[in-house]
């Protein structure tokens, strides 16, 4: 037990706060950027191009609908976004079981030095296929929140766990905010007109956006470094009884405790109706209140800073008086009529009211099934079962747009919300049975 527990308190180091903080915005960072992204691209790599197939693919897709164009735009964005998520969902439990037997701290620096060099890679993207690789990189080392909320887990007692994962949540929160913040402000810098001798080397108008984030995740990696001390202790590092293997769908079975398997099927199901939620959001607010990309990304502050505060401080009040399993029915029942109030909106009133509801639920959710997974996991496979909890969550984020895309567009803009708040009735459901904590 480290000191940290002994003592019953919170004290999250402060490179896992950054950590996930820094995750985030490598992953919202691009957002704004993707129209002109495939502006760029297309017009660098011609019509014969795999890019241009691409987006002749996805215009066929389209179809003549009035938004066509956007809908390539966005579909584009939401394939990048899904290779990020589709690897971290691969890599968190290898790097939350690296963790559980080489320690805390060194998997942190891997990580965090990989995430560094995804930054390298998509400031000198010359090429599409650079962009990519340099996506693929940031989502396999976007993996390490198993690491950090495993980190959470080993200097926190059980009453005060789901403080701790609140922090890292509000730390979510925040970079999901400052994310799509940083990455338009970026885009007034372009560096391949400022430094144009770069340019053969694969400097592009989108290396502004790299060289920040390069920044953030280096002045991270360098307090890691100095800073960060090894949480695990040495009489339970290296005892992980679980096999090793690269497959992530043989490792979801990695740990036979019913309480993990449940809460990770809550987390999936939760998660992939929300990303649905998440990515589909813009297309409803444009169709019906003819928001602009401004209007969205002030939409999108306004849930992160929700989240930021519940996670941050509401949540902090509420776990000990109410118990993790209880606040999870909780946040369900909060984002249920969000998610009707969005499929009714006529107005920006009816809007944010559901986005709050949601927003409120889901800061419950999220940092509360993290503490349940801790609290059933054995104290020798605290790494690997985190691990495979954020990779059930990455899986979800990979899912979820598309299954909300083919809702929208097949069914009209509504039905993916009233399926969201009908699904929403099995994790529930499955939260209503969890079995008893072990301490109880």
């Amino acid at each position: 037990m480290t000191e940290a527990k002994k003592r019953g308190g919170t004290g999250v180091p402060l490179v896992a706060i950054l950590t996930a903080f820094i995750d985030l915005v490598g992953f919202s960072i691009i957002f704004p950027l993707f129209p002109q992204m495939l502006d760029h691209y297309l017009a660098l790599e011609g019509s014969g191009s795999f890019l241009a197939s691409l987006v002749a693919t996805l215009e066929r897709f389209a179809g003549d609908s009035d938004n066509a164009a956007f809908l390539v735009t966005v579909l584009f964005g939401g394939l990048l976004g899904s290779l990020y998520s589709i690897l971290q969902f691969m890599a968190a439990p290898f790097w939350g079981g690296l963790s559980d037997r080489i320690g805390r701290r060194p998997t942190i620096l891997i990580t965090l030095t990989g995430t560094a060099l995804s930054y390298v890679g998509w400031f000198f993207a010359g090429s599409f296929f650079v962009l990519v690789f340099a996506r693929l990189l940031g989502g396999a080392m976007a993996g390490n929140l198993s690491t950090v909320t495993a980190v959470v887990a080993d200097v926190t007692d059980e009453k005060n766990r789901s403080r701790g994962m609140g922090m890292v949540g509000a730390a979510i929160g925040i970079g999901f905010i400052f994310g799509p913040a940083i990455g338009g402000a970026s885009s007034f810098v372009n560096l391949a007109e400022l430094l144009p001798s770069l340019v053969p080397y694969g400097v592009n108008p989108f290396s502004g956006a790299a060289a920040i984030a390069f920044t953030l995740s280096s002045l991270n990696l360098l307090l890691a470094v100095s800073r960060f001390p090894e949480t695990l202790s040495p009489a339970t590092r290296g005892k992980s009884i679980s096999k090793r293997t690269a497959n992530p769908f043989r490792l979801l079975k990695g740990i036979n405790e019913p309480g993990v398997q449940r809460v990770n099927a809550i987390s999936f199901l939760f998660l992939t109706a929300f990303s649905a939620m998440e990515f589909t959001l813009v297309f409803l607010t444009v169709e019906r209140l003819d928001y602009t990309p401004r209007n969205n990304g002030m939409m999108f502050v306004f849930v992160g800073l929700v989240i930021a505060v519940v996670q941050g401080g509401v949540l902090r009040r509420l776990a000990p008086k109410h118990g993790e399993k209880r606040l999870t029915l909780m946040g369900l029942l909060a984002v249920m009529p969000g998610f009707i109030a969005i499929a009714f909106v006529q107005g920006s009133g009816m809007l944010f009211f559901g986005l709050f509801l949601m927003a409120y639920g889901s800061a419950l959710v999220i940092p509360c099934t993290s503490a349940l997974v801790s609290r059933y996991a054995p104290n020798e496979q605290q790494g690997l079962a985190l691990g495979l909890f954020r990779s059930v969550g990455a899986l979800s984020r990979a899912l979820g747009p598309i299954v909300g895309g083919l809702l929208y567009w097949r069914f009209g803009a509504s039905t993916p919300y009233f399926a969201a708040a009908a699904y929403l009735a099995l994790p529930l459901l499955l939260a209503a049975k969890l079995p008893p904590l072990p301490n109880e």
